[in-house]
């Protein structure tokens, strides 16, 4: 591959920005000056530095963050704290994407990555992925409530969910749930909640697919997923057709 489009697909930026740090002087392949971008590289054997820093090449990458409360789920916003900014360097490089979205005063998983064909199988509809929520909600959930999400509730917009599977973890004047669903409109979780009635006090998604949230992430951290969970998520049963 030539070290010009190399570079460029890892995030360096354009060819002609690419180009100039060429010719200042900034890149080394296996220890050796280059400066014409024509020069050819094997992006898995050959040792590539930027300003001394050593280039791993990889197509893809796959982030598992815990995301924290306040930040939005966007690639960009001019007002607003987004999820990539939690992200060093290194890794926003490779331009991944948040999978979804989680609100912006919600916690938990959320999956970043450049492989839109893997982000397109999970948030299909027709894939019905499974989503797992932890929340405490404003009032006690009862068995009623049970029912109701297993039916599917009927939104303020008049849409009917999908079947949910709830769970009562503690039952009091606030109640611990566990909740799981295969679509994302728009604030479902506490829609779905306010239609009974009830408010949603705090909310954390734990799991997305077969992808659980890692509980050793604190809040705002982040970590590649293992090669495991990456074949995991490719190859759920729920992603076939």
């Amino acid at each position: 591959m030539r070290i010009d489009k190399m570079l460029a697909n890892l995030g360096f930026g354009s060819r002609k920005e690419v180009k100039k740090l060429l010719k200042d002087g900034a890149v080394q392949v296996n220890s050796s000056l280059v400066k014409d971008g024509k020069e050819q590289v094997n992006p898995v054997e050959d040792t590539v530095t930027v300003h001394g820093e050593t280039v791993e090449y990889k197509e893809f990458i796959y982030l598992m963050m815990n995301k924290p409360p306040g930040v939005i789920s966007a690639t960009e916003d001019m007002k607003e704290e987004t999820v990539l900014d939690l992200l060093e360097w290194e890794d926003a490089l490779f331009q991944p994407f948040p999978v979804g979205r989680l609100d912006k005063d919600t916690e938990g998983l959320l999956l970043l990555t450049n492989d839109g064909q893997l982000a397109h199988q999970l948030l299909s509809p027709k894939k019905h992925v499974p989503k797992t929520y932890f929340a405490v909600i404003e009032g006690e959930v009862n068995e009623d409530d049970i029912a109701a999400f297993k039916k599917g509730v009927t939104l303020d917009d008049g849409y009917v969910t999908k079947p949910g599977i709830l769970e009562i973890l503690k039952k009091g004047p606030t109640s611990d749930i566990a909740l799981t669903i295969t679509e994302g409109k728009f604030h479902q979780v506490k829609r779905m909640f306010l239609a009974r009635g009830k408010r949603v006090i705090y909310l954390k998604r734990i799991s997305m697919g077969s992808l659980k949230l890692d509980e050793s992430l604190e809040l705002g951290e982040y970590r590649e997923l293992t090669e495991e969970e990456v074949e995991l998520l490719r190859d759920r049963k729920d992603l076939q057709e």
